[in-house]
C-alpha cells in the first residue's frame, strides 16, 4: 500500500488551496465487475490524504466526498478483493482523474485504467490535454530509462550527462509550449490554472508565466488558487532575470564571512550545490571547464555548498576531489541554509549568473547552457 501512496502521490498536485468544500459523486459501471472486487478512491482534501472505497455491486459502484477545489485523483479496481496490502503500483488496476463538484461517471468493461470519464468539463479538457502531452511523456520515460542503463563509463562522462541533460530539456521545452498553447487556447478552464501552477518552479523565470496569469479569465483569476499561484509568482520575481541579486553573508572553508556584494564589477556564477548531490557532482566538471575559459575574462564563481551539519569534511574533500577552485562557501545548515532559502532553492544543481552591477542575468544554466551564455558575454573567447 505504501508504494502505492508514492505512485498516487505523484498525479496530486503538492500545493492545495482553501476553498469551502463542494461535494461530488462518482457514479461507475464495470460491466464485467466481479461479486469479491472493490473499488478505491484516493485524493487530497486539503492537507490530508484521503482513502475511499466501494463494494461491486450488479456491476456498479458510488462514491461521494468533498472536495475543496479540482484535484487529481485515482481510482484502484481490486479486481478479487485482495486488499490494498497486496496491491502496488505494478500489479494496480489504475485510473487517474479529476474530482470536482458534482457527479462524474466512469465506465468500462473490465479494467477502470480503461474507463471512460464523462459529466465532468475538467476531465474532458484533460483528455484533450494528455493526447498532446503522452508521445512527450512516453519520450522522457525512454530518455530516464536508458540514463538509469548506462554504463558507469557513461555516467561519468561530462559529455554523456550532457546529452541526457539537453535531451529532457528539449523534451521539457516541448511540455511547455504545449501547457502555454493550451493556456492561451483555454483561458476560463481551471486545467489551465493547474498547468500554469506547474509550470512556477523555483527556478522559473516569472515574467513569462506572470504574462500567462493575466492571459487567464478573471473569475481564475480571483479563486483562492488563482490568488496563491499570484503570490508565489510575485515571490519569484525576487530573484527573476533583470532583478538584483539578493545579498547574502557565508562563510568560507577557513570561517571567513564572504560577501557576494564584493564580486561587484564581476559576472558571478552562483553555484549551489551539494557533496551529497550526485547530479551537482555530474555536472561539476562542466563548470570547471567553463570557469577555467574565463576566469580572465572578469568571469567567476561563487559556490554555496548545501552540506549537512558536521559535514565540514565531506564538502572541503568533494572541493579538492573535483577541482573547484573558486570561492565557496556553507553555513552546513543543509536545505536549510540561508542563502539557499535567500533563492527559494528547492533542488541542486542550481546557479545564477550576475552582472558587474549585480544583476540577475541568468539561472539554472547547466552543461552547453552555461557554455552558451558566457560565451553570448565574452563574444571571441
Amino acid at each position: 500500500m505504501r508504494k502505492l501512496f508514492c505512485y498516487i502521490a505523484l498525479f496530486i498536485p503538492a500545493i492545495t488551496f482553501a476553498q469551502a468544500p463542494q461535494p461530488f459523486t462518482i457514479k461507475g459501471k464495470i460491466a464485467n465487475g466481479t461479486p469479491a472486487g472493490k473499488v478505491y478512491l484516493f485524493y487530497s482534501l486539503g492537507a490530508n490524504r484521503v482513502v475511499d472505497s466501494s463494494a461491486i455491486s450488479v456491476g456498479a459502484f458510488t462514491i461521494s466526498g468533498t472536495v475543496l477545489n479540482p484535484v487529481n485523483a485515482a481510482l484502484v479496481y481490486d479486481h478479487k478483493g485482495v486488499g490494498l496490502e497486496k496491491l502496488d503500483n505494478t500489479s494496480a488496476d489504475m485510473l487517474n482523474l479529476y474530482l470536482e463538484a458534482g457527479t462524474i461517471n466512469v465506465a468500462t468493461m473490465d479494467s477502470i485504467s480503461a474507463g471512460k470519464i464523462t459529466g465532468s468539463q475538467i476531465n474532458d479538457d484533460n483528455v484533450k490535454l494528455m493526447a498532446q502531452l503522452s508521445p512527450i511523456i512516453t519520450k522522457a520515460k525512454k530518455i530516464q530509462y536508458d540514463a538509469q542503463r548506462a554504463t558507469l563509463a557513461q555516467q561519468q562522462s561530462a559529455e554523456y550527462q550532457n546529452f541526457v541533460q539537453g535531451s529532457l530539456k528539449s523534451i521539457q521545452q516541448q511540455q511547455q509550449n504545449i501547457l502555454v498553447a493550451y493556456i492561451k487556447s483555454n483561458p476560463k478552464s481551471y486545467l489551465s490554472l493547474l498547468a500554469l501552477s506547474s509550470m512556477g518552479g523555483p527556478s522559473a523565470d516569472p515574467a513569462p508565466l506572470l504574462a500567462l496569469y493575466k492571459s487567464l479569465d478573471p473569475s481564475l483569476q480571483s479563486m483562492e488558487a488563482g490568488l496563491q499561484l499570484k503570490k508565489s509568482l510575485d515571490g519569484l520575481m525576487v530573484t527573476g532575470i533583470g532583478a538584483i541579486a539578493p545579498d547574502f553573508t557565508q562563510p568560507d572553508v577557513d570561517g571567513k564571512p564572504v560577501k557576494l556584494s564584493s564580486f561587484r564589477g564581476k559576472y558571478v556564477l552562483i553555484d549551489f550545490w551539494a557533496s551529497w548531490c550526485g547530479p551537482c557532482r555530474q555536472e561539476n566538471p562542466n563548470v570547471v571547464r567553463a570557469y577555467n575559459k574565463y576566469k580572465n575574462k572578469n568571469f567567476t564563481i561563487l559556490g554555496v555548498s548545501l552540506d549537512r551539519p558536521g559535514a565540514k569534511d565531506a564538502w572541503q574533500a568533494a572541493v579538492k576531489a573535483d577541482g573547484l577552485v573558486w570561492t565557496q562557501v556553507s553555513d552546513l545548515k543543509f536545505w536549510d541554509n540561508e542563502a539557499a532559502a535567500l533563492y527559494a532553492v528547492r533542488a541542486i544543481p542550481q546557479n545564477y549568473l550576475i552582472d558587474p552591477q549585480g544583476k540577475i542575468v541568468g539561472k539554472n544554466l547547466r552543461g552547453e547552457d552555461l557554455e552558451r551564455k558566457l560565451a553570448e558575454l565574452f563574444p571571441g573567447s
